[in-house]
């Protein structure tokens, strides 16, 4: 599905493999809008493709993530002010799941510390103007990160992200990348 994604803030340091994609981080990249820190930043890199509509889309992330704020997963975007990000986030000296909403304003919920030695992937799932949020550790349990309002939208920009607001020089390997139709998929189905 890469052959169909275009940059958002293109690197410059990437290349694409098949189904692999690899990007090395510029320096200080970062999506964030006012909450807190009181700057807005869009520069971080995302290789997505337009939706028509509602729509899943997924993607394995491997990484080695170390300095603060490195981060990688999945981006959802209608607008410079209306976005999702979703991943992994090293905070603390630790990588834990996050992720941050924005209408407007960010916001960042960090979940649980994960082990991601071999990757991770990411789910998001827009229909209705709801956002789910999922993520996996084996491609085949994915519990629940985030459920979320969305705003409706004739398209989302979806597709992988990373960013390193205070370095550059992530690598980071983005594999299996699909984006189609939503799942329709109970709330605690976990597969």
């Amino acid at each position: 599905m890469f052959e169909q994604c275009k940059w958002f803030n293109e690197p410059s340091r990437w290349s694409l493999d098949g189904d692999t994609l690899n990007v090395t981080t510029d320096p200080k990249t970062d999506f964030w809008r006012n909450t807190h820190y009181g700057f807005t930043r869009d520069s971080g890199h995302c290789f997505g493709v337009r939706t028509q509509g509602d729509f899943t889309a997924q993607v394995r992330v491997r990484g080695q993530f170390h300095a603060l704020y490195d981060q990688a997963g999945l981006m959802v975007r209608v607008d410079e002010s209306t976005w999702l990000k979703a991943g992994v986030e090293f905070t603390d000296d630790v990588l834990m799941m996050s992720s941050v909403l924005t209408v407007g304003q960010s916001d960042w919920a960090i979940g649980a510390p994960i082990a991601a030695a071999d990757g991770f992937w990411m789910r998001a799932t827009v229909a209705r103007g709801v956002l789910r949020v999922q993520y996996s550790i084996d491609g085949k349990t994915w519990p629940l990160l985030r459920l979320a309002p969305f705003p409706l939208a004739a398209h989302y920009f979806v597709g992988p992200v990373c960013c390193t607001p205070e370095r550059g020089g992530l690598n980071v390997e983005f594999s299996s990348f699909t984006a189609g139709v939503p799942l329709q998929k109970d709330l605690h189905d976990l597969s």
